[in-house]
């Protein structure tokens, strides 16, 4: 059948300028060679202009030359040797490959190399149509990655919210204060997640995990509060158990510490600090002026959550101390390297 007879409302045209200024406009790189497969190989016949924008090579700079210049040591032999299989035996091949371009740098270029018949049948030419999908093999990659992560996100959040739970059902004195210490903390924990899945870093800064829960004592001309260290960015696997534990403090001062009396005060600093492991956060919750300090009641402080999440689970040092001026806490917990 013929072409024009597939649709009778579409006109093919014959003319050869217009075909190849169609081309020359496409936005997708276009190489046609020589038929000849044995050494030296094809050769490059025509390039448009998307091909010299994507390689770097002028066209007088490959005319005449074999494709290959495009390859280098990244180039998947594997993939070629596929290819020429297929164009050996007349079929048209579509793949995908690393290249290289003028200046030496990578691209990931997928292609569809399609014979051009003569007359007789023999063919005469390779038409290879070519994009760089780069951009797209590495949002591939970073979805990859944003997955993964998020899953090992979610096996990390419910265990911590199983370790909540466990932690507030032997401490809760009943159902109604079981219901109200549960649900803080659950929703300190929604409120951490919040602070890390809204930054472009997908991290939360320890002050600001700080902030989150001691917002209601940070108000405009109330100095009961003082918070002072640098910038230390958290990812979620040290967010959420920093989180939790700087939710147990709180709570316990306000119920039984220096934030339950008009006149306590809390004063929270860090730093990191250097070790042969790595950087180290180190903090220290300091609070003064509150109510007479006693040994902590079993549902007054989360000592075994806090403990929990600090010292088992991510490895770190607590000492509690019960100063008659106030309770005092020093942590310190390893952060990983930089990249």
């Amino acid at each position: 059948m013929d072409v024009r007879d597939r649709n009778a409302t579409q006109r093919v045209p014959t003319d050869a300028g217009l075909l190849l200024a169609a081309v020359e406009a496409s936005g997708e790189a276009v190489l046609i060679t020589s038929a000849a497969l044995e050494e030296p190989g094809p050769r490059i016949e025509y390039v448009n202009p998307a091909f010299t924008r994507m390689t770097g090579y002028n066209a007088e700079e490959v005319l005449g030359l074999n494709p290959r210049l495009l390859q280098g040591s990244g180039t998947d032999r594997a993939v070629i040797d596929r290819m020429r299989a297929a164009l050996a035996a007349g079929e048209p091949f579509q793949g995908e490959a690393v290249n290289y371009r003028k200046d030496g740098s990578t691209y990931t270029v997928e292609w569809l190399i399609t014979p051009v018949r003569d007359p007789d049948g023999r063919i005469g030419h390779w038409v290879s149509a070519q994009r760089d999908v780069t951009e797209r093999h590495a949002a591939e990659e970073s979805q990859g990655l944003l997955v993964r992560e998020l899953h090992h996100r979610v096996r990390n959040t419910l265990a911590t919210v199983q370790a909540v739970l466990n932690a507030s059902l032997r401490s809760s004195m009943g159902l109604a204060d079981f219901r109200q210490v549960f649900t803080g903390r659950i929703a300190s924990l929604a409120k951490t997640h919040t602070l890390i899945t809204d930054a472009r870093t997908q991290t939360v800064s320890f002050e600001g995990l700080l902030r989150t829960e001691l917002e209601a004592y940070l108000e405009p001309g109330r100095s009961r509060v003082s918070l002072q260290g640098p910038q230390v960015p958290l990812a979620s696997e040290l967010a959420v158990p920093v989180g939790m534990a700087l939710h147990e403090l709180t709570v316990n001062a306000i119920r039984h510490g220096a934030l339950a009396d008009p006149d306590g005060r809390l004063e929270v600093t860090w730093t990191v600090d250097e070790s042969p492991a790595g950087p180290v956060l180190r903090w220290t919750w300091d609070e003064h002026d509150g109510p007479p300090v006693a040994l902590p009641s079993r549902e007054g402080f989360g000592m075994e959550l806090l403990n929990g999440l600090l010292t088992y689970r991510l490895k770190g040092k607590v000492d509690v101390a019960f100063d008659p001026d106030g309770l005092r806490v020093s942590a310190a917990v390893l952060l990983p390297r930089v990249r």
